[in-house]
């Protein structure tokens, strides 16, 4: 049977962050670190939101893709530096993946829906744009949390997870206090939401 568009998607996409030359390791095994990323949030939004829009599902695979084509270090180390930074990976992963959709026969309507949802736009009126932003924090939290918080101090911590939980929808707060956390990490999430 002939794959369907959004499968073509979405091994493309897979395929672009297979190319990531930095990985990451979960027991024992080597993995390109933005196909982990990405499979990690596939994984994550299904589980949050069954019913995601084929949109959603590949916004949400490819949020960072080929993230490591734009180094961190090429921005200011400051705040001003990290934003701009951001905000230039953002177009960057609309505009890959935009690229990617028209190939596989999306129109623009459709391709334009996903860049949006990527971009993050109008992220509290826009359900799809939250969805995502709580997709992130979640897979943040599960994944990458506990290992983060070993290697800062906890005023740091803490200070980020009050952001993180700001960005965060009443759904995704309940979503994130299910996760199994260490007792050090809940301890940290229920400072900085008390």
């Amino acid at each position: 049977m002939k794959p369907t568009r959004f499968e073509t998607a979405i091994a493309l996409i897979d395929k672009a962050n297979s190319e990531d030359i930095n990985t990451y390791q979960v027991a024992g095994m080597e993995y390109p670190k933005e196909l982990l990323y990405a499979q990690r949030m596939t994984r994550k939004l299904l589980q949050f939101e069954p019913n995601a829009s084929k949109a959603l599902q590949i916004a949400a695979r490819a949020q960072h893709i080929c993230r490591w084509k734009i180094p961190r270090d090429e921005y200011p180390m400051d705040r001003v530096g990290y934003l701009k930074w951001r905000e230039t990976l953002k177009r960057m992963h609309a505009d890959l993946t935009g690229d990617i959709l028209k190939q596989v026969g999306y129109d623009d309507q459709f391709t334009d829906r996903v860049k949006a949802i990527i971009s993050k736009k109008l992220i509290k009126k826009n359900e799809e744009s939250q969805t995502l932003e709580d997709t992130i924090c979640l897979v943040f939290l599960d994944y990458y949390f506990e290992e983060f918080a070993e290697k800062h101090p906890d005023e740091k911590i803490i200070d980020i997870l009050q952001k993180t939980w700001k960005k965060m929808s009443n759904k995704g707060h309940e979503a994130a206090l299910k996760l199994p956390f260490s007792e050090k990490g809940l301890a940290l999430v229920k400072q900085a939401i008390a």
